[in-house]
């Protein structure tokens, strides 16, 4: 076994391949669709917003908009078959993501339902819907955008970092099963980004990025192969070190960290 090769097969070069960006109206989704047009890719782009697909159609010639919602099955699968139809599936790409603050003394069951439904089930939808197109054709990529928040428990991340943390799982599984059949996986795990979705945060994001920077990451990702593509590293790394502690001295840095 060779531990120095890439776990996936590298992406070099995007001039001509399909890219499928599912929550792509805004934020990570949207940034990374704007560096893939530029580089090359046919994109299509899909999100509930449609005059914000729309937008992004005027601005980037030849890309396609599909509006999508991520709880609507039946939509889904027919978006798959008509991106199919229209410019092959190389790449899909799950975006869609929804974060509230939540912890025990405001608990909400519709919330801990609606992070689930969108940050969760809407991937095992996709999924469902692309691989009866990925695996005949013995070629693909399916990457998913999940976070460092589901690395362990964080304070203030009740629903959010559960459906997270299930969703590298989830990578991690699909991995074994879909690599021997040439579909390469990755899960995009970004710390502090500067999008709509932490723009309510009251409390200090360190290393805070831009997402046209963490697009940058996301394109370098892929174009090493890797399957776990984390950024900024100053950050993610210090992550990934908490990742092994042991619960007691974890959950008194996490609470000397954040103050709660």
């Amino acid at each position: 076994m060779n531990f120095l090769k890439p776990l996936n097969t590298p992406i070099t070069d995007w001039h001509g391949r399909s890219v499928w960006l599912i929550g792509a109206s805004s934020g990570i989704g949207l940034a990374t669709a704007k560096a893939l047009h530029a580089a090359g890719a046919k994109v299509v782009v899909s999100a509930r917003k449609a005059d914000l697909l729309q937008q992004f159609v005027d601005a980037h010639p030849g890309a396609q908009a599909v509006v999508l919602d991520v709880s609507d099955a039946v939509a889904i699968t027919q978006a798959a078959k008509y991106v199919q139809a229209q410019q092959g599936l190389d790449v899909v790409m799950y975006c869609a993501g929804y974060y509230v603050p939540v912890r025990a003394s405001d608990y909400s069951l519709s919330e801990m339902l609606r992070h689930l439904d969108i940050n969760y089930t809407g991937a095992l939808r996709v999924l469902d819907a692309v691989l009866p197109e990925l695996l005949p054709q013995q070629r693909g990529h399916i990457s998913f955008i999940s976070s460092v928040a589901g690395f362990r428990g964080l304070p203030q991340s009740l629903a959010y970092g559960p459906t997270k943390a299930a969703l590298i799982n989830l990578a991690e599984a699909l991995y074994y099963d879909v690599s021997p059949h040439g579909i390469g996986v990755s899960v995009i795990n970004p710390g502090f980004v500067e999008t709509p979705l932490v723009a309510g945060n009251d409390f200090p994001m360190p290393a805070l990025i831009s997402s046209t920077k963490a697009a940058q990451e996301i394109l370098k990702g892929w174009r090493k192969g890797e399957f776990q593509i984390h950024f900024p590293k100053r950050f993610t790394r210090m992550l990934l070190l908490l990742r092994m502690l042991p619960y007691r001295w974890y959950f008194a840095l996490v609470r000397r960290g954040t103050g709660m």
